[in-house]
């Protein structure tokens, strides 16, 4: 499992709600939190690791040791949102890039539980903009679809440098095609949603 970097087309899909939770899945939820430290990041969504799946995680300590703060989130809906706030945002498959993004300051957010438990939250700061940063790549909207023009134009060599690095990936072939990335992703998507 890695992460997989702008413009990966596996980024730009929209997941399907996960039916079923297993012993496979929850060892891939720890493999994605292990990732997540590894490179310093406080939230994950599955399709950031070139799965399908409707889930992400949320630790806002980016720290291993406390487990108690890691949150998981299958099938997540945001049922409200309040208030408008801009601030820095990064994610982990823009490394190094970090540019202002308004998204609603509060939030009403529904989903299941590794456990299988449906449970709601009612997030502010920091905490609803990583689950609300973390949904849009569910739906396959990432944070350069939220910038202004003139935020979008400032990154504009970062994007280029990512778009001929993942180019050059292909070429050498650590990367599929588009079609076999989309094969691959139906494939998981049928087994498991």
């Amino acid at each position: 499992m890695q992460i997989v970097k702008y413009p990966h087309p596996t980024l730009r899909h929209r997941s399907k709600p996960l039916r079923r939770v297993d012993g496979e899945l929850k060892r891939m939820v720890r493999q994605m939190f292990e990732l997540m430290y590894e490179h310093q990041g406080i939230g994950l969504a599955a399709n950031q690791v070139d799965l399908p799946y409707r889930l992400f995680i949320i630790n806002l300590t980016a720290d291993s040791a406390a487990a108690d703060e890691e949150h998981v989130f299958i099938n997540p809906v945001i049922v409200r949102r309040q208030g408008v706030v801009e601030a820095r945002e990064g994610c982990l498959s823009f490394p190094e890039i970090y540019v202002p993004v308004r998204r609603p300051e509060r939030i009403l957010l529904n989903a299941f539980t590794l456990d299988g438990r449906e449970v709601s939250y009612r997030l502010e700061g920091l905490f609803a903009r990583a689950a609300q940063h973390e949904a849009d790549h569910l739906d396959g909207v990432l944070l350069i679809d939220r910038l202004s023009p003139t935020a979008l134009m400032a990154i504009r060599e970062d994007l280029q440098a990512l778009e001929s690095q993942f180019r050059r990936e292909r070429d050498r072939g650590f990367i599929p095609e588009d079609r076999q990335i989309a094969a691959r992703l139906a494939e998981l998507e049928g087994a498991r949603t």
